[in-house]
């Protein structure tokens, strides 16, 4: 008998670890801290993330824009430039000015809209033999005031849509009481861009950088404060960098060159091209079908360069000494068209 109470005292043990053990798990799973459990009408977690807007580039001025902010045609018009025409209508407002020889020693110009479409512009005045070169590749519109009929024709081949003040009968046109007549003629420039919206938005003509830092002329360029040109012995031109401004300002036969408002004009870039300039029948045209010297300013700094343009529909093509294309700084550009021969060009340190 006492055999068997010594044998089942461990039985007993047994069978009371196999009642705790259990209970001794499930209360170390619990612990001290509940579960977590979903408090009735608690709000679901939501993203405050929020996606930034789309962008594109501005075809003439390589700015950074809204998304469908360019889908408009180009605007480009032959702007008066004589001394009686200044200043000139929103050409302050301008993506790219191109100044041109024209007879008389004095210069006009192609100006160009796209980024912003002022609501008028001008004076407008005549075409020019070197303007459907010029004016092709933006695949646009184009507005001015007439000219030999030789120069209208090789205008509208291009198939540029064209405002013809001479033959105007749709109300574009308007003579301002500001200036005399001939430099008085201004066109209704978001009212012609509006009647053409459909007409597509110029393809990028030139290379840019994604800031002024890192354009061809401010990385390898040589620090140049003043850009002197001469087209004539009677049209000076300069364009004097200021840093505060960050931008190149533009003078006139030894005077500011101001917009309407009275502020000095402004460019971010300036283009030089050395060009030849033939005569027909006593008009200077400016052969942009061709190659040259060409000088690159951007941010204080000037950058030795060749152009060409292949063909009419061509852009002007831009690259360094090995051959490289060049990029531009975002903004505006002006191209100072300079003859060979009888202008000329000289930078300033």
């Amino acid at each position: 008998m006492k055999k068997t109470a010594r044998t089942a005292k461990p039985m007993q043990t047994a069978r009371l670890l196999a009642l705790l053990v259990p209970a001794l798990l499930l209360s170390g799973c619990t612990g001290s801290t509940p579960a977590p459990s979903a408090t009735p009408g608690d709000p679901a977690w939501t993203s405050t993330y929020v996606a930034p807007a789309a962008t594109e580039i501005a075809p003439l001025t390589g700015i950074t824009v809204a998304a469908e902010s360019s889908v408009h045609p180009s605007l480009a018009a032959k702007v008066d430039n004589h001394v009686a025409a200044r200043p000139q209508v929103a050409i302050d407002r301008t993506d790219l000015v191109f100044e041109e020889l024209v007879e008389g020693g004095i210069t006009r110009y192609v100006a160009v809209w796209q980024s912003s479409i002022p609501d008028q512009v001008g004076p407008v005045r005549s075409i020019r033999p070197m303007d459907p070169d010029i004016i092709a590749p933006f695949g646009g519109l184009v507005a001015f005031s007439g000219g030999q009929q030789r120069f209208v024709d090789a205008m509208n081949a291009t198939g540029q849509i064209s405002a013809i003040f001479d033959y105007d009968r749709t109300g574009l046109f308007s003579r301002s009481k500001a200036t005399a007549a001939p430099h008085n003629v201004i066109l209704a420039a978001a009212e012609f861009v509006n009647r053409n919206a459909a007409v597509a938005p110029p393809v990028q003509q030139y290379a840019y950088a994604p800031a002024p830092a890192g354009a061809s002329a401010f990385v390898d360029g040589t620090p140049i404060s003043v850009i002197n040109t001469r087209f004539s012995t009677s049209s000076a031109r300069s364009w004097t960098w200021n840093a505060e401004a960050v931008a190149y300002l533009r003078a006139q036969d030894g005077a500011p060159d101001l917009s309407a408002d009275g502020a000095q004009l402004r460019a971010t870039n300036v283009v030089v091209l050395r060009v030849n300039v033939t005569v027909d029948q006593s008009i200077p045209k400016t052969e942009l079908i061709a190659s040259g010297e060409a000088s690159i300013s951007t941010g204080g700094k000037t950058l030795a360069a060749t152009w060409s343009k292949d063909s009419q529909t061509a852009p002007i093509r831009l690259v360094d000494a090995n051959g490289v294309t060049i990029r531009l700084a975002p903004g505006n550009t002006w191209f100072q068209l300079v003859p060979n021969g009888t202008g000329s060009a000289d930078l300033v340190p």
